[in-house]
């Protein structure tokens, strides 16, 4: 069984960074797709950043347009973890954030929004 325990998130300033973690535990992370949602009150989930590993270490990243630019996925394999650097954040891009976990990687893109496994969501709030 997989699980995904996502942290990070809090209330910042525009212009300000966040970098929100999600640790796996239950499976490996690469030949898998790993990404990071969110949700917004009101609105429609929308995926915002994708990572697929290979066993050489080589990763295929895939961003939103939204957020090309301003974050980046990344993986830790020794730590089992996918972290989202976040920066110059926009009072958009406040949502709850959910990692999720896709085993074998099947359709992993920058358009993937539906995953087999999700973390609980960690809430980000971009806001002066």
């Amino acid at each position: 069984q997989v699980q995904l325990v996502e942290s990070g998130g809090g209330s910042v300033q525009p212009g300000g960074s966040l970098r929100l973690s999600c640790v796996v535990s239950g499976y490996t992370i690469n030949y898998n797709c790993i990404g990071w949602l969110r949700q917004a009150p009101g609105k429609q989930r929308e995926g915002v950043a994708h990572i697929y590993t290979f066993g050489n270490g080589v990763s295929r990243l895939y961003y939103a347009d939204s957020v090309k630019g301003r974050f980046t996925i990344s993986q830790d394999n020794a730590k089992n973890t996918v972290y989202l650097q976040m920066n110059s954040l926009k009072p958009e891009d406040t949502a709850i954030y959910y990692c999720a976990y896709e085993p074998y990687g099947a359709g992993c893109s920058a358009q993937k929004n539906e995953y087999q496994y999700w973390g609980q969501g960690t809430q980000v709030t971009v806001s002066s």
